[in-house]
């Protein structure tokens, strides 16, 4: 089953929509299918867009952050973008923002 919502892969950017929630049931499926789409688009920067997330656990952040580390070892460029109110409040909270850039309309 695909949990994630839609990707797309323009102009060397791999841009991930995250599912609406992301707890300890769906983390590992996300990780495993943005790690694939990584592998397979070889991108210079990859995008997480968390528009339509409405709950985030420490599961979701952890995965949010082990992809930081991805993009790292890989030399790709890594973003957050769109979060809802909410789920700022959660990245900023853990202080991912200041280890990740993370964007708003």
């Amino acid at each position: 089953m695909n949990m994630v919502l839609c990707k797309s892969f323009e102009d060397k950017v791999l841009t991930v929509r995250l599912p609406k929630e992301i707890d300890h049931h769906c983390a590992s499926k996300v990780r495993e299918e943005i790690d694939a789409l990584v592998r397979e688009a070889k991108p210079q920067r990859l995008c997480l867009d968390l528009t339509a997330t409405e709950f985030m656990d420490s599961s979701g952040l952890g995965l949010i952050l082990g992809r930081a580390r991805i993009a790292k070892e890989n030399n790709i460029e890594y973003e957050l973008k769109n979060p809802n109110s909410s789920t700022r409040k959660i990245l900023f909270l853990a202080g991912v923002d200041k280890i990740i850039k993370v964007t708003t309309l």
